[in-house]
């Protein structure tokens, strides 16, 4: 959200910068936590791609005019062809299709299991971005990974899922267009605006879908109002606002090493389904949470250097 990220921009010094990056991927997580739980709650009454354009609409239209609202009319464009089709990729494959996906998905798996399957995202980023991004592989990163990835599997242990093949097929597919996303944005945040690409990703995905509008008019007639607040929801916050905290985050840290906080998602996730479907989580649900953020945190671990051995540069260009 542009007033988000631009609070951020504009407060406090910039040796701060990693920490307010750190609060904004904290918000991105659960906002994005909320919308397994908001998805399941009403993707029986809005099918995947009507959902989805209801979503990008809603969100399009919250970017425009709290862009519009604030200081800066418009946020900077991308220049250049290479940049252009770079934000359209994003757009298409991650807002647009991962979006379809994942709605689609929990029509056949529980929202607990997506979200499961969904998260082995992060890992094909952290591989991703050492390959192709040269962010390298760090060892706290690969460790903390690999403990995120076993406290999946120990909620996974306790969780019933009554999906077929096609559900788990949609996940999967959905975790690579997201991984191919967030590749696809951080190489386009090195040139353009973290709110600019979040907007116009948003217009970007709503174009695409258009072509379901007819149905989305249908389905929304018959729809109780819970279910389309719920849809409006998922357009002003996780949409909107969490992939604008998202992008925020994203130019200032490691692809790799941010993905990896995303481990934290199915915690949150069983958290709020608690809260509020009144999901009682299992004990493999409240150990296997904990064990993701203990992932989380050590793959955030990093030495501290001694006075003596500190490059003098690390003071004015503190590492995001």
């Amino acid at each position: 959200m542009a007033g988000v990220t631009q609070l951020l921009s504009r407060t406090g010094r910039p040796r701060s910068d990693s920490t307010k990056a750190a609060l904004a991927a904290l918000v991105t997580m659960v906002l994005w936590s909320s919308a397994f739980v908001g998805i399941r709650a009403i993707g029986d009454v809005l099918s995947p791609a009507p959902l989805a354009l209801l979503r990008l609409a809603v969100a399009s239209v919250t970017l425009t005019v709290l862009i519009t609202l604030s200081a800066r009319r418009l946020p900077p464009l991308p220049r250049g062809r290479t940049s252009w089709l770079l934000v359209l990729a994003y757009g298409v494959l991650w807002l647009c299709c991962y979006t379809v996906a994942l709605n689609a998905a929990e029509l056949h798996l529980d929202a607990g299991t997506a979200a499961l399957l969904v998260n082995i995202a992060p890992l094909l980023v952290t591989f991703g971005a050492g390959a192709f991004l040269g962010e390298g592989f760090p060892r706290p990163l690969l460790l903390g990974g690999a403990v995120g990835m076993s406290g999946i599997v120990i909620i996974g242990l306790g969780t019933e899922s009554e999906g077929d093949w096609i559900g788990v097929v949609l996940c999967v597919l959905a975790a690579v267009l997201y991984a191919t996303g967030v590749l696809i944005q951080k190489k386009a945040l090195v040139t353009v605006d973290a709110t600019a690409i979040t907007w116009l990703g948003c217009l970007i995905g709503t174009a695409a879908l258009l072509p379901w509008t007819p149905q989305l008019v249908t389905e929304l007639a018959a729809a109780p109002t819970s279910a389309v607040l719920g849809a409006v929801y998922l357009g002003v916050f996780p949409t909107a606002i969490g992939f604008s905290t998202w992008a925020y985050a994203l130019k200032r840290t490691d692809a790799g090493k941010l993905s990896v906080s995303t481990y934290a998602v199915p915690a949150l996730s069983v958290v709020l389904s608690w809260v509020l479907l009144d999901e009682i989580p299992t004990a493999y649900g409240l150990v296997g949470g904990a064990v993701c953020l203990a992932g989380v945190a050590v793959s955030r671990y990093r030495p501290r250097r001694t006075t003596a051995s500190a490059d003098p540069l690390d003071a004015e260009n503190p590492a995001a």
